[in-house]
């Protein structure tokens, strides 16, 4: 669904010259979708595998993911045309109702 929404979603912060901001599905709801998936896999497989030590390299890749996406909003603001007036659109970052 996040692709359908966003065709220019890739693991590299990049603008293409024809990309506009995406606003629809998902990212109507929350500004990082795939980051919002991604940290719910990364937290749920320790309980998965049962290892309790699992959940501390879980939450250090979290924490790097939340890193990741305040790099991309800072990237984005200055060269997507629209970002900003998104982010005031579309407040919460990873989890709605958490600015």
């Amino acid at each position: 669904m996040t692709f359908k929404a966003n065709s220019h979603a890739t693991a590299i912060i990049d603008v293409a010259p024809d990309q506009c901001v995406a606003s629809a599905g998902p990212y109507a709801v929350v500004r990082h979708p795939m980051y919002l998936g991604v940290a719910v896999l990364l937290l749920a497989t320790p309980f998965a595998l049962g290892s309790p030590w699992a959940i501390v390299w879980a939450i250090l890749a979290v924490g790097g993911f939340v890193w990741r996406l305040l790099e991309e909003k800072r990237y984005l603001s200055k060269h997507l045309p629209g970002y900003d007036d998104y982010r005031r659109v579309t407040c919460y970052r990873l989890v709605p109702s958490v600015r």
